[in-house]
């Protein structure tokens, strides 16, 4: 399917609702389109069922729909097995899963975990956490100020200590896309074990969870066309296999005596309690509308308009963008300053004029630190954004220094 983009915004409630309103913070979370929002509430309004805990048929077609998610996840996003596909409540119950079950499994007093200084929050603080438990060091990837990371020193910062590593897909600030595959390569040959942060990087490229080799990837439903509260990890079969489980409760145990459990199988083992069958219901219609649209046209399209975006931003004297000059290494976020105006600042005239974008450290402190910043000011994109809207920011952004007192 190739509509044009005044079609493809038809597909989205939320812009007919909010007629005035220009939205560009889908990194922080994406609209939903009326199919996923029709596939949730059928589900709510009549079809809504406990999954595998009944055997009349409306818990037998639950089971059904929600293992049918599961199955798409596996497909969009080229695991080898359905029981790598783990079902949480978002990226960051992912990361703690992982982080929680190799304290016991892999990760001990003495052993290294390597992370980038780019890291969302979400994916630093379980590894603070996990090192402060168990002895084990943490360290840290500096990356250059346009964001790139340097193989050779990912190669020198790796030792024979290093047990995991821990590195964003695609950075939240930067929209920078990782080597991973190279990166995991240079990480497996010290045997050590790598977790992606994908939540920027699975909504807008294609993600090959088997050609990057990566024994962990974690993204969350919410920035990918789908409401909150569902999200992903996938881990290679025998890493699941051998860590116990983060949650116990129901379903996810084989057979309880008062003396012991023994645990379900994969992916039951991880997903202890009712599930969020709503929710991966959902998720599953996302994927299928990505399936339907077609990731070449959607790239295509927030390629368009991310060039738009930066040409106008650099044609505005007394802005900085941060990172890469160059638009494709941008991938849709753009994360810039006004010289003498406090990101905050920015953002309030932006959403006095109905233009939606963030301002803050974008849950990225510690590399907003390294840059020498305090906080940015950042546009995210989505293939359903429009030229108007880029020319309605760009307008504002022009006006914003005389706002602020500034004769220039």
């Amino acid at each position: 399917m190739h509509e044009s983009p005044d079609i493809i915004r038809k597909d989205f409630p939320f812009f007919s609702h909010n007629p005035g309103l220009v939205y560009l913070d889908n990194s922080a979370t994406s609209q939903v389109p009326a199919c996923v929002i029709q596939r949730l509430n059928r589900y709510d309004l009549l079809e809504k069922a406990s999954p595998f805990r009944g055997l009349y048929p409306r818990s037998v077609q639950a089971t059904d729909d929600y293992e049918h998610a599961r199955d798409l996840v596996r497909d969009f996003i080229h695991a080898s097995s359905s029981q790598e596909i783990i079902f949480t409540r978002n990226a960051t119950e992912s990361i703690n899963l992982v982080a929680r079950c190799a304290s016991e499994a892999f990760i001990h007093s003495g052993d290294e975990i390597l992370v980038s200084v780019a890291e969302h929050h979400s994916n630093l603080l379980p590894w603070q956490q996990l090192a402060g438990r168990t002895g084990a060091r943490l360290r840290f990837l500096l990356c250059s100020e346009e964001g790139r990371f340097h193989e050779e020193d990912f190669e020198e910062a790796l030792t024979d200590r290093t047990r995991l590593v821990a590195f964003t897909h695609m950075s939240n600030v930067f929209g920078q896309i990782n080597d991973l595959r190279s990166l995991a390569q240079a990480a497996h040959r010290r045997h050590a074990l790598v977790l992606a942060d994908g939540c920027q990087s699975v909504p807008h490229v294609p993600v090959n969870v088997t050609e990057l080799n990566v024994d962990f990837l974690a993204f969350s439903g919410h920035k990918m066309l789908c409401p909150m509260g569902i999200g992903v990890l996938y881990g290679k079969q025998d890493l699941l296999d051998a860590m116990p489980p983060f949650l116990t409760g129901g379903e996810m145990t084989e057979e309880v005596t008062t003396a012991e459990a023994v645990w379900a199988p994969l992916p039951q083992k991880f997903e202890a309690g009712t599930v969020n069958t709503g929710g991966a219901i959902a998720l599953g219609e996302a994927i299928s509308y990505y399936n339907r649209v077609g990731f070449e046209w959607m790239m295509a399209r927030e390629a368009a308009l991310t060039r738009r975006l930066m040409d106008g931003i650099l044609s505005v004297p007394h802005v900085q963008i941060i990172g890469s000059p160059e638009p494709e290494q941008h991938h849709g976020i753009v994360a810039f300053t006004v010289d003498g105006v406090h990101p905050h600042d920015v953002a309030a005239i932006m959403a006095e004029q109905g233009i939606a974008i963030r301002a803050g450290h974008h849950c990225a402190q510690p590399l907003h630190t390294h840059l020498g910043l305090s906080a940015t000011s950042r546009v995210s994109l989505m293939f359903y954004n429009t030229e108007n809207e880029i020319d309605a920011f760009l307008n504002v952004l022009s006006e914003i220094r005389g706002a602020m007192g500034y004769a220039d």
